[in-house]
């Protein structure tokens, strides 16, 4: 690791074995306990100055450059862990947090986190992570089991979420959900393309005979409008690749597995999904999670202030699109 010029300011140097280097991978060099996703995040938004100007995440260095870091990031764990109910220490990804704000919290989920306990599952929680640090919390909400969930994420699924920290957030937040004004976007790598360039996907969403997954419910004739429940889903193309399109999807309503569910029914199944996908489909990346990521946030403050909050890609889905490309 390299010493700052000045601790006070965090003004690095390059030296010569660092340059060529790109300068993401060079700050988290500097703070190996910090993710990358939040470094990035950091000369995104102008908190990072290369020669005393902001620059872009793929700048490569060169030595003599100087890197200054305008807010220090704080090291947190990658893991947390907790006692399951069979007794045994379960690790799980940890969360990072994007604001804390007086009312409520933004963070950044895992892809591989619950976020809340289940009947079929014996491991951390979400909800038991934010408990440990915000142990008020535990009084907000409507369900004792899931305190201050407002909405959720599959585990699969990362991204942005928003945590209320007292009842009166979650209840304006619940409000604003319940009247489409939350406005969620979420990045897609799926199989296949899209006969359009963006378009809406209205089939209603039913549990599966089977109990475990949801099905999508075409409205073919007047029967089907009364199975299951409205869902409607809105995307649209960001890249096209051979084989694979990454879209920009924007959910309407807020059901069970809705843009996994609605894509596969639309023929575009989403890279990594193990529960939405064609049977005869053939795998030909290797990904470990589901690539969907909740990449954008917005809501009204309970000062009616609209707030807007984004997520790049994490390094592993970042990854896939460099192998595609």
């Amino acid at each position: 690791m390299i010493t700052p010029e000045n601790k006070n300011i965090n003004t690095y140097n390059v030296p010569p074995e660092s340059s060529g280097v790109r300068l993401d991978k060079f700050l988290v060099a500097q703070f190996p306990d910090y993710s990358r996703t939040h470094i990035q995040r950091m000369i995104k938004s102008e908190k990072v100055l290369l020669n005393g100007k902001p620059t872009v995440v793929h700048r490569f260095l060169k030595t003599g450059d100087e890197v200054k870091i305008l807010e220090t990031p704080h090291a947190q764990p990658a893991e947390f862990t907790r006692i399951s109910k069979s007794k045994k220490a379960v690790k799980t990804p940890q969360p990072e947090i994007i604001s804390d704000a007086t009312d409520y919290l933004i963070i950044n989920k895992p892809a591989g986190l619950l976020v809340h306990e289940t009947t079929n599952d014996d491991e951390p929680t979400l909800v038991d992570w934010l408990l440990e640090k915000y142990p008020d919390l535990k009084k907000i909400g409507e369900d004792p089991s899931r305190p201050a969930i407002v909405h959720r994420l599959d585990k699969g699924v990362s991204g942005l979420m928003v945590v209320p920290k007292t009842q009166a957030m979650f209840d304006h937040l619940k409000s604003q959900f319940k009247a489409r004004r939350i406005q969620k976007e979420y990045t897609a790598l799926v199989h296949g393309k899209p006969k359009k360039l963006e378009g809406e996907i209205d089939f209603n969403i039913d549990r599966s005979i089977k109990g475990h997954k949801m099905v999508a419910v075409p409205l073919s004739g007047k029967a089907d409008k009364l199975r299951g429940r409205k869902a409607i889903t809105k995307f649209e193309i960001i890249q096209l690749f051979t084989g694979y399109t990454l879209l920009k999807v924007r959910p309407e309503t807020g059901r069970t597995h809705q843009i996994r569910v609605h894509l596969n029914a639309y023929g575009l199944p989403i890279v990594g999904d193990p529960l939405y996908k064609p049977k005869k489909l053939k795998k030909t990346i290797s990904l470990d999670r589901i690539f969907l990521h909740a990449t954008s946030l917005a809501f009204f403050d309970l000062t009616n202030k609209w707030q807007k909050y984004k997520s790049p890609l994490p390094f592993e889905l970042e990854n896939i699109l460099k192998q595609i490309h």
